[in-house]
């Protein structure tokens, strides 16, 4: 029996997992008081879905390429963005607003999205799914 069956099932867990911390970690608290620590970069993204499967990362507001995750690729991220998107259309917020992905002296990183009040701290996760969104930072950066 090879390894395909536990990675799905192992990836599936995880995408569990996010969601219940998602909706754990975004409950009523502010993602980055000052007390905790010093913002040291931040970005403004849009993630929009394109018509092949593909996700189109752009930098906010001057709409520059970041990234494209080719179809079926990056699950993480993916599955993220779908929460953040869920709570969009619960609130009735279009694709255009930017999310803000930043990262903070003490080692966090956070994706928040200011039209919704939503953020994940993605440090717990783990250092592969942190480095999916750390990476954002660093891609086309002024």
């Amino acid at each position: 029996m090879g390894f395909g069956p536990w990675v799905a099932v192992a990836a599936a867990l995880l995408l569990v997992a996010a969601v219940a911390y998602y909706h754990h970690s975004s409950q009523g608290s502010d993602p980055h008081p000052a007390e905790w620590s010093e913002l040291t970069e931040s970005r403004e993204l849009r993630f929009l879905d394109r018509h092949d499967g593909a996700v189109v990362i752009l930098a906010h507001p001057d709409g520059d390429p970041v990234e494209v995750l080719a179809p079926g690729t990056n699950g993480f991220v993916r599955g993220v963005m779908r929460g953040m998107a869920r709570e969009r259309r619960s609130k009735n917020v279009g694709t255009e607003p930017p999310y803000r992905l930043s990262s903070w002296s003490d080692g966090r990183l956070t994706l928040d999205d200011p039209s919704t009040g939503r953020w994940v701290e993605l440090v717990a996760f783990g250092p592969d799914n942190f480095q999916a969104f750390a990476q954002l930072l660093d891609h086309g950066s002024p």
